[in-house]
């Protein structure tokens, strides 16, 4: 999580921020369930390389939320394969960056889900198997496809 994200509610942002934000959020209302979110989409860019948003959510169960979004963009394309691997590892690897940011606050992995915009449907779902296995091997709880609204819905605003 290296650089800064964007809020729509609170603009450029770093780590330290952004933890502050979420703590803020939940303490509002410390009594409702939260569920953090991690998730990251990409698109193509006319032969010019390839544009990664990864999106870190805070879900107010029932109750809306708050977001944060990241753009990384690949100078060069890559195939659909590809381009599912690195979307899985930048939400991993904002994942980590987010429980280290959070170390001593009782968050741990299993309170954060990463979403990949991976389903049933489509040219991605032979791939379903191998992606939710690196994940789930790095202790962390996925969801796919229509579940994942935090690469699907959310990262994929911004691409």
């Amino acid at each position: 999580m290296d650089g800064y994200y964007h809020s729509p509610t609170y603009g450029m942002l770093n780590l330290s921020q952004i933890k502050n934000k979420i703590v803020g959020f939940m303490a509002e209302k410390p009594s409702e369930r939260y569920q953090l979110v991690v998730g990251s989409d990409s698109q193509p860019k006319n032969g010019n390389g390839v544009d990664f948003i990864t999106a870190v959510i805070v879900h107010r169960i029932g109750h809306g939320g708050i977001y944060f979004w990241k753009k990384n963009v690949h100078k060069f394309q890559m195939v659909l394969r590809n381009r599912i691997y690195e979307e899985a590892t930048l939400s991993l690897k904002a994942a980590e960056d987010l429980l280290r940011e959070f170390k001593g606050n009782g968050i741990t992995k299993y309170d954060v889900e990463i979403h990949v915009d991976i389903g049933q449907n489509g040219a991605s779902r032979e791939m379903i198997t191998e992606v939710v296995g690196m994940i789930k091997g790095s202790g962390f709880t996925v969801k796919t496809k229509p579940h994942a609204y935090g690469a699907s819905k959310v990262a994929d605003r911004h691409t």
